[in-house]
């Protein structure tokens, strides 16, 4: 595998971003549409910039809000994901990441098998759009989404290595390269300093925090991991890290 063929991006606040990372090098940007509606009014720029700039566009989906309030997410949280899926073909997107928190230590089980049928339908909707679905990994172990993988075999992963780094003794990221490399579909990169708590997630630019990316990178090049990767930084804060990160992708 050429290791070029790995793709960088940042996470796209706001339009400007798009033209900083194009300047940068990157080749994709990331667009959180939290709010459909808030996001309207910015479609128009966006659009115009992806054909400008010859850029191409990923969507990250709105967050859940308490993770075991089925109620809510059936009707707040899923007419959000519809609407967002209904934006992304516009733009172009074909890749959306969600947050639905499964981790057992915290939700109740009942609330993990709704979030099951509700990822399946969401997925259903995706497909017909030709849209891959990932979900983020927050607290969960490899071992705690094997079961949803089972279920859902067209859910696939978007690997957060900062969250794999909080709430465990050592980086989980190692354990999703080994047990389920095929699903990593995209990557989420960031540092911080470890720690027990939604605080110590600190989006640190690579590099300033304890996570060792040396061994982390090897492990994905040992599975030849060719897709994306996107720094959820500021955009100064990716120009800091970009050449650090340029050499990770380069190591063996």
């Amino acid at each position: 595998m050429k290791r070029d063929r790995i793709h960088l991006g940042g996470t796209a606040r706001r339009p400007e971003d798009v033209v900083t990372f194009h300047e940068l090098g990157l080749q994709f940007a990331e667009i959180p549409i939290t709010v459909p509606e808030k996001f309207a009014p910015f479609k128009g720029r966006y659009q115009a910039l992806r054909e400008q700039l010859q850029m191409y566009y990923l969507c990250h989906g709105p967050q859940e809000g308490e993770p075991n309030n089925t109620e809510e997410l059936e009707i707040s949280y899923l007419p959000k994901v519809i609407k967002v899926l209904s934006i992304m073909p516009e733009l172009g997107m074909k890749l959306l990441t969600l947050h639905l928190w499964l981790d057992p230590r915290f939700v109740r089980q009942d609330s993990i098998d709704y979030k099951t049928g509700l990822l399946k339908r969401i997925i259903e909707r995706a497909c017909d759009l030709g849209i891959t679905v990932c979900l983020e990994n927050l607290s969960e172990s490899a071992t705690h989404l094997a079961g949803i993988f089972e279920t859902l075999p067209l859910l696939n992963l978007t690997l957060d290595l900062g969250h794999a780094e909080l709430l465990s003794g050592q980086n989980t990221s190692l354990g999703f390269i080994l047990r389920h490399p095929e699903k990593i579909k995209h990557i989420h990169l960031h540092d911080n300093l470890g720690g027990n708590s939604p605080d110590d997630d600190l989006h640190l630019p690579v590099g300033d925090g304890t996570i060792d990316f040396e061994k982390i990178f090897r492990d994905l090049h040992s599975i030849r991991y060719h897709g994306t990767i996107t720094l959820e930084l500021q955009p100064e804060e990716i120009r800091k890290c970009l050449g650090y990160v340029k050499q990770l992708l380069h190591s063996t």
